[in-house]
């Protein structure tokens, strides 16, 4: 009897593992996921890691302290699967020229709008004396521990401000005014009392602790020991509108949640010995695309020692570059000019359409649907490389964009 019951249950077992396996999804392969933490990692680095995950994706409600104005109620709603973000999760941010000098309108809610408020509060509204306003997609936060380990020097020998070699791009950093939790590491080049700027479309942060900093507050309304005071809605007077205690998160989550982004692996490359991406390549470095999105950098010493001294190719060079007239949507931070962006790092863009629904959207703005357009919309420094594809054949822009497809 008990050798029937066996039997019965080992059948039993084998029908559920097929009847399980053939309902579920089979796990996607490493090289098509973003999320994930960098290798070599200590056993208490990857708990560290997997505790600010935690925090990555906690969802704030009323009673957490959210807003009472705000974009978003958690970090990972915006960074779904830590890849890019979609239209509907963009940040706003508007400013204006006042005498020639650059006004982020703090005084009347500026630089960014909260379009989102908690029950009974108004949200913001742009103010009509705005000159420029910008949509900003939310990037994809894998690698940025790599980003962050790029030292100052090896960013600055990249700069060409005046075109020395002639090339058209003229390469420049934005330096930004450091906050007062702000501490400058060994790596760091102070100029005039400001550092350069590397996180951000404009790359108006300094470190990954400014970054979420920011983030937290202005984002999720959410304050922190290095940020304790509430946004509130000017329009609607003097009160936050937010009855619980500031700061509304401590020290420890916010560096627990620097550390997770910090250890991000970095997006995972495919298909590159295919013929069709290796001839891709080659013509993205014949038409000098390279000359603003340098395939690789190197970090340099790290407290994590699995981001210190590794070569990176994030085909990036952390500078900003004038655009040209389409790109500028008339708003800036730091020392940019408003037609100058950041190098967006290309790592990851062949997988971003996975975390945006499945229909990529390109730019800052997210305004480009195709790589193609993307392409198209590059002016100012990247002109002649944007016109030298489009002089390309059928068949090689196609394997440029299958290269491309393939970071």
């Amino acid at each position: 009897m008990k050798g029937i019951i066996y039997i019965l249950l080992l059948c039993t077992a084998f029908f559920i593992a097929v009847s399980c396996s053939e309902l579920l999804p089979p796990a996607p392969e490493p090289e098509t996921v973003l999320a994930g933490p960098i290798e070599d990692l200590t056993p208490q680095q990857l708990r560290d890691h997997l505790i600010g995950d935690a925090q990555f994706g906690r969802i704030f409600g009323q009673e957490d302290g959210l807003g009472p104005i705000f974009v978003s109620n958690a970090c990972e709603s915006c960074h779904i699967g830590d890849g890019k973000g979609h239209p509907l999760t963009t940040l706003i941010r508007f400013g204006k020229y006042s005498g020639g000098i650059w006004d982020p309108m703090v005084e009347q809610g500026g630089p960014q709008l909260q379009n989102r408020a908690i029950a009974g509060y108004p949200p913001e509204t742009i103010p009509g004396d705005a000159t420029g306003v910008t949509r900003l997609m939310p990037p994809a936060v894998t690698g940025l521990g790599f980003l962050a380990a790029v030292p100052d020097a090896v960013i600055l020998e990249l700069a060409d401000p005046d075109d020395s070699d002639g090339d058209g791009i003229s390469g420049v950093p934005n330096y930004i005014q450091p906050l007062d939790y702000f501490i400058p590491l060994p790596s760091h080049i102070p100029s005039n009392g400001k550092y350069i700027g590397r996180f951000g479309k404009k790359a108006g942060a300094i470190d990954l602790l400014q970054q979420i900093v920011t983030a937290y507050k202005e984002d999720i309304g959410i304050t922190s020991d290095f940020d304790t005071q509430d946004n509130f809605n000017i329009q609607a007077g003097l009160t936050t509108g937010d009855f619980v205690d500031d700061p509304e998160v401590s020290a420890a989550i916010v560096n627990n949640v620097v550390f997770y982004v910090r250890t991000l692996k970095v997006p995972p490359r495919r298909d590159e010995n295919d013929i069709d991406v290796i001839a891709g390549e080659n013509l993205f470095n014949q038409i000098n695309c390279s000359g603003c999105h340098i395939p690789s950098l190197v970090t340099g010493f790290s407290d994590v020692t699995a981001l210190s001294e590794k070569t990176i190719h994030p085909y990036a060079d952390m500078l900003l570059h004038d655009m040209g007239s389409e790109l500028d949507d008339g708003y800036t931070e730091g020392t940019a000019l408003t037609s100058e962006w950041r190098t967006a790092p290309l790592w990851g863009i062949g997988l971003a359409e996975d975390s945006q629904g499945g229909s990529p959207f390109y730019l800052h703005d997210g305004r480009a649907s195709t790589l193609e357009a993307a392409i198209g919309f590059h002016g100012g420094e990247a002109s002649n490389s944007r016109d030298e594809f489009h002089n390309l054949s059928a068949n090689e822009k196609e394997q440029l964009i299958i290269f491309l497809k393939s970071l």
